[in-house]
């Protein structure tokens, strides 16, 4: 599955320790998934009932999942919290609608994210913190790394408090998603300096 992830991803997942790895794989996989579902869709119904499909399955119980789709398996990963990685799978609905999207569908899409990353602390059993705030960080700057929303997202990113946080160490990857995605929503050039930074903070957590 790591092979699906973006740089981005990758870089944060290094960061993720122990156990954490692979709960945070599957956010990450997932995440990934579902941007090329929903991002490729010829025919946004079809993609409706896949994105169906996934809500459904990891709303089910650990034992009735079906263990075929090698993702769903993994999501073993977060026992019976699964549900808890449903919001990502309706912020990436809200994002089928024709261009230019709605501030509410981008604004679920933000939330969804913010949702999903305390969710994985909950998982983790480690504090939520600032995860839901950082969580939509990471995702208001992949809207403009990913999709050029600035225009539409602006008064979003002005509004987002891009501060950093201290997180619990299993919470790491979301400070580096966080740090380079600000810089992103900033139109901050993503050279050396960035990744000096990331490392930074998956490193000491600041």
């Amino acid at each position: 599955m790591i092979d699906t992830l973006g740089h981005t991803e990758r870089l944060a997942l290094v960061y993720a320790p122990g156990r954490a790895r692979a709960v945070w794989l599957v956010l990450l996989a997932l995440d990934a998934r579902l941007a090329r579902l929903v991002t490729g869709a010829r025919e946004p119904l079809l993609a409706q009932i896949r994105l169906a499909w996934w809500r459904e399955r990891l709303a089910e119980p650990v034992g009735k999942r079906p263990h075929g789709e090698p993702l769903l398996a993994a999501a073993d990963a977060w026992g019976d919290r699964a549900a808890g990685l449903i919001p990502v799978v309706d912020g990436w609905e809200a994002m089928l609608g024709e261009p230019p999207l709605s501030a509410a569908a981008l604004a679920e899409w933000v939330e969804g994210r913010g949702k999903v990353c305390a969710a994985l602390a909950g998982v983790l059993g480690v504090p939520a913190g600032d995860a839901a705030r950082l969580g939509q960080g990471w995702a208001l700057g992949d809207l403009v790394r990913l999709t050029g929303e600035a225009g539409a997202a602006e008064a979003m990113l002005a509004a987002h408090d891009w501060r950093g946080g201290r997180l619990p160490r299993a919470m790491r990857p979301l400070l580096v998603l966080h740090g380079l995605a600000r810089g992103h929503a900033q139109g901050r050039e993503q050279g050396a300096g960035a990744l000096v930074g990331a490392m930074r903070r998956g490193l000491l957590g600041f």
